[in-house]
This record gives structure tokens, C-alpha cells and sequence, in this order.
């Protein structure tokens, strides 16, 4: 990163940090629905775990230093069981990171480390044990004392795709979003792809760099990857071609 690079990632890092407190500190009783749904999973093939961080902020950044080469930001959906772990408080260090993990170094030909010259972030920085779970927590709201999760995760959308153009804007790199299913009308992120499209409306060269992709989990990304390459294509022609479709089909 050049100065000014490294200057807009520090304050778009510490506006992220401050977005995660704001959310926890309307939210004080959060942790205690998001534990309901940890000791729900304790079904014989599922364990309970303990909610330690409701609102992650992804402290993988505060690694990055001034001298790191940053080829792509990667957006993931919402922090999952291990991500909210006290010892992590990392994005994508479950199964699902692990699989982008060995894709990176399965496609060498694409110049990217996944541990150095990647960044995360979500569509929104609440856990819940499952994604799909988002919507279940915003239906315990009388247990928040009057204070609406629904408000709370329709705002944090927002603010993560504000967040996104922050970092995008500082680093002019090319960015995959993953997860575009739960982006169309009436999914759980289409609060996120709604304040996207107003976003980039007049950002005609920063939107050629956003490309839609499916989830790295159960090797959808993957397995998408492989039906859709044409003979002779190189990987990175392919996931241009794709990731420019489902962007379109998404985000017009």
C-alpha cells in the first residue's frame, strides 16, 4: 500500500470497530438470545457453545500492515460458531474458510494468498450460529427489552456495504462477494443489496471490480466453478465471466 492507501485503511478499519460497538451497545441482552440458539444445537450430533463476541469485528485486519500487497477483498455473509470465538474473532476460519483457503493454493495461476493478500468482511458483522438464523433472532425481540434486532441488522447491512465501498475506495482492488442467493429481493441480505446499488450507481469503474460468486461452504463455489469453465478458459477468465453474470443478475 502507498501512503494514502495505508492512511484510508487505518480509518476505514476504525469506523468497522466502531460500527461493531455501536451495535452491541443498543443490543445489551443479544448475547443472551444468540446463546439460546448455541444450546439449541445440542442435539447428540451438534454441541452447545458459548456466545462470546455478538458483534464481530474482524481483527485479522489489525495483522495488515502498511507494506502488504492487497489483491481482493472478500465478503463472506455474517460470523458463524467459530468465528465469534474469543480466541478467533476472525472471518472465514471455519470449514468454509478452509475451503477458499485450499482453493487459493489449488489456483496458483491467480497470484493470491489467501493469508496475505486478502481481506473479509460480511454482509453484517452479527452472529448467529447459522445464517438463516439471522431472520429467527429478529422474532425474540420482546426479549430485548423494546430494542429491535430487526432495526439493528437492517442498519448494520447497510453501514457493511457502506463499509465495503470505504475499503474499496482505499485500496481499488477487485472485490467477491459471496453468497449472492440471499442477495435478491426478499433474501436476508437484500437490505445489503439495495444500499450497494445506490452506492456504486455513479462509481461506474469501482463496480467492474465487484463480482458475485456462491458460497465457498459445501464446495458451492467450487464445484459452480468447474460446471461453468469453457474449454480452453483460463480460471480467471472463467470467474470474470460468472462473477460479472451473477452481479448483473443481481445488482442490475
Amino acid at each position: 500500500m502507498n501512503q494514502t492507501q495505508w492512511k484510508n485503511f487505518v480509518k476505514a478499519k476504525t469506523h468497522f470497530r466502531r460500527i461493531t460497538e455501536e451495535i452491541e451497545s443498543v443490543l445489551p441482552k443479544l448475547k443472551t438470545i444468540q446463546q439460546k440458539f448455541a444450546d439449541a444445537r445440542s442435539d447428540g450430533k451438534n454441541s452447545a457453545y458459548v456466545v462470546e463476541t455478538p458483534v464481530v469485528y474482524n481483527t485479522a485486519l489489525d495483522d495488515v500492515t502498511a507494506d502488504a500487497e492487497i489483491k481482493l477483498i472478500l465478503v463472506a455473509d455474517n460470523p458463524g460458531r467459530r468465528e465469534q470465538a474469543a480466541q478467533n474473532r476472525r472471518y472465514l476460519v471455519g470449514p468454509s474458510g478452509k475451503i477458499a483457503q485450499k482453493f487459493f493454493r489449488d489456483n496458483p495461476s491467480l497470484g493470491i494468498d489467501f493469508l496475505k493478500n486478502v481481506i473479509i468482511l460480511n454482509k453484517t458483522p452479527i452472529h448467529s450460529p447459522r445464517t438463516a438464523e439471522l431472520n429467527k433472532l429478529c422474532e425474540m425481540e420482546a426479549e430485548t427489552g423494546g430494542r429491535s434486532i430487526t432495526g439493528a441488522l437492517e442498519s448494520s447491512q447497510k453501514k457493511m456495504a457502506e463499509l465495503l465501498l470505504e475499503f474499496h475506495e482505499a485500496l481499488n482492488t477487485h472485490v467477491w462477494i459471496t453468497g449472492y442467493s440471499e442477495m435478491k429481493k426478499g433474501g436476508i441480505f437484500e437490505i445489503y443489496t439495495n444500499r450497494l446499488k445506490e452506492l456504486y450507481a455513479d462509481k461506474p469503474e469501482l463496480y467492474k471490480q465487484l463480482f458475485l460468486f456462491r458460497h465457498f461452504s459445501m464446495n458451492q463455489f467450487t464445484i459452480d466453478l468447474k460446471k461453468q469453465t469453457e474449454d480452453g478458459e483460463t480460471v480467471l477468465k472463467t470467474l470474470k465471466r460468472i462473477g460479472s453474470a451473477y452481479r448483473k443478475r443481481i445488482l442490475g
